[in-house]
């Protein structure tokens, strides 16, 4: 019978602890609702309507991706979806006014 002696080297590492993850998609979300905004204001109604319906897109596939415990930003993707909504209105009224 043999005995194996690990060396303190061998030891095997401990697993890796990492907080949630912030989702991507949420971010994309909200930087698109915001250039929805900046795009509408400066009279690039099109660029604008993209942009928003980018957001609320994104948005969706963020607050899906939110559902799992290690990615956060769940409310991020709410919020960005109700500012690509709102940019939405905002962009149809700057090509019409």
């Amino acid at each position: 019978m043999s005995r194996m002696y690990q060396h303190p080297g061998d030891l095997p590492a401990a697993p890796a602890v990492s907080g949630p993850v912030r989702s991507g998609a949420s971010v994309v979300a909200i930087l698109c609702a915001v250039g929805s905004f900046v795009m509408s204001a400066r009279h690039h109604a099109a660029i604008g309507f993209i942009l928003a319906l980018v957001a609320i897109v994104a948005g969706l596939l963020g607050g899906i991706r939110a559902l799992s415990p290690r990615v956060s930003g769940g409310i991020l993707s709410m919020l960005a979806i109700a500012l690509g909504v709102i940019a939405l209105v905002v962009a149809l009224l700057a090509a019409v006014f």
